[in-house]
């Protein structure tokens, strides 16, 4: 039996086999017998979207009612070639495409031809159209990370379409504009049902092993057969990847995917982090370490929420001209003293006798800078934000007395942002132009220049790096 056409009409819903052979005519006759409709009531048609091509029937009767249906079983696409034959592009069938593989630790990335398997249930297969690249992907390709196993597809910063779903998917169809999430939303583990994090916990063993939640990997190379693993459970260096739909968020259609697929890390990492995990208050005082777009995004934030002083804080000057841009009211550089950086900034916020910040944000990773961070602290109230991550086993320490006399220490994870409901709410705050994205946006590159966008990231002028799939568009 089968392929099959998914047929929906109102709350009708049927799976009408097709055999590959059939005539365009035969197609409409079931479909006319199954709503009791002459076949010359109903039309097939051909459109492109996003590169996709869908089948739709049409009932010409009364009320217009849409008939529409996808391939095979359950939700993939279909093709009516002009020729009216009716073949299939199924979701059932593997798709082979281009990725940057990720061979061992401290190696360049490699393009490869990759073989991406069809999504399981409750699963989908997206396809990436622009991923930006990030410290944390470097962090693993290094070796620092405790978690990086290879071989493996990185990236975890992108956007697309989705291209197929598997069965037992509700939220989202084919030809969704979405955002690959690290840290999914099930809705339903007793995290998601908390207000106090968005540390989904359903996947978090197999993610963390490169697997998908059924523990297997949707990845394999083409040219020698090895099975390639997922990395955070998005893979966003492949064009077409597969993720749990828990992971994926659905956005606004209209918002440019080469610049949103920033909020599937560092924007949303640094502005949530003031905005949702410290709710930063009007007219407090706060300092930013680090000055990538982490800390920028965390600069942007705290100039929404209304802080009164935003000192940034960073060891490249170069950086200072944007972060005035983005909010800044005060930059420093460590360098240019020779004391300590935490009696420096307490000195700098000195008011009635009383120095420190009442917020402060580590977007490095150094566990120096976190102790500093948490020592210009107010005394009493202040409280500071670990957002950087740090090498494997490193520990942080202080004098207990810091805490002892009020100030405390937080972290946050992706912003403390739920990202099924949060990212769809930042894409809109974007559109809006609430909050900026384009402006992180200084390198562009093709797919085959992975490894000179990650030269680009270390250069003292580049906020952001994009990698684009089908070419660099042009200004």
């Amino acid at each position: 039996m089968g392929p099959y056409i998914r047929v929906k009409r109102r709350n009708q819903t049927v799976f009408l086999d097709v055999q590959l052979s059939e005539s365009f005519l035969a197609v409409k006759e079931k479909l006319g017998a199954i709503f009791h409709l002459p076949p010359t009531s109903i039309q097939l048609w051909q459109g492109l979207n996003q590169g996709l091509t869908i089948a739709q029937a049409d009932e010409r009767a009364n009320e217009h009612s849409p008939i529409t249906h996808s391939l095979p079983f359950l939700n993939s696409l279909a093709q009516v070639p002009i020729n009216r034959s009716l073949s299939i592009m199924s979701a059932l069938e593997p798709i082979t495409c281009k990725a940057a593989v990720c061979w061992a630790a401290k190696t360049p990335y490699v393009l490869e031809d990759v073989i991406v398997a069809p999504p399981h249930s409750g699963e989908v297969r997206v396809r990436i159209l622009a991923t930006g690249v990030c410290h944390t992907d470097e962090y693993s390709r290094s070796g620092a990370d405790p978690e990086g196993i290879f071989p493996v597809i990185m990236g975890h910063e992108g956007a697309g379409v989705v291209e197929s779903v598997g069965p037992d998917v509700t939220s989202l169809k084919v030809g969704d504009h979405v955002v690959p999430c690290y840290t999914p939303q099930c809705r339903n583990c007793k995290f998601c049902k908390s207000n106090k994090t968005n540390l989904c916990s359903i996947i978090r063993t197999t993610q963390g092993k490169g697997l998908m939640p059924d523990g297997t990997s949707r990845f394999t190379c083409k040219r020698n057969g090895e099975t390639l693993l997922h990395f955070m459970g998005t893979s966003t260096f492949s064009e077409y990847t597969v993720l749990p739909e828990i992971s994926v968020a659905k956005i606004d259609a209209s918002a440019p995917l080469d610049k949103v697929c920033l909020l599937g890390c560092g924007i949303t990492t640094g502005y949530g982090a003031v905005v949702n995990t410290m709710k930063v208050e009007k007219d407090s005082t706060v300092a930013v370490f680090g000055l990538g777009a982490v800390g920028l995004a965390a600069i942007m934030g705290a100039k929404a929420v209304g802080a009164r002083k935003i000192i940034a804080i960073d060891i490249n000057p170069k950086k200072f001209p944007i972060a005035e841009e983005f909010g800044a009211t005060q930059c420093v550089n460590p360098k240019d003293y020779d004391r300590p950086i935490q009696d420096v900034l307490i000195d700098l916020t000195m008011e009635d006798g009383f120095g420190g910040l009442d917020y402060t944000f580590e977007c490095i990773g150094q566990p120096q800078t976190m102790r500093a961070a948490l020592e210009c602290c107010h005394k009493g109230w202040g409280q500071s934000c670990v957002i950087g991550v740090a090498g494997a086993g490193v520990e942080l320490a202080t004098r207990p007395f810091q805490l002892v006399t009020g100030r405390r220490w937080a972290g946050s994870a992706f912003g403390g942002v739920k990202s099924r409901d949060g990212v769809p709410a930042l894409v809109e705050k974007y559109m809006k132009k609430e909050i900026k994205v384009d402006e992180f946006v200084t390198h562009k590159f093709d797919l085959p220049q992975i490894n000179d966008a990650f030269k680009a990231m270390h250069d003292g002028d580049c906020i952001r790096a994009i990698v684009y799939f089908h070419g660099v568009p042009q200004e």
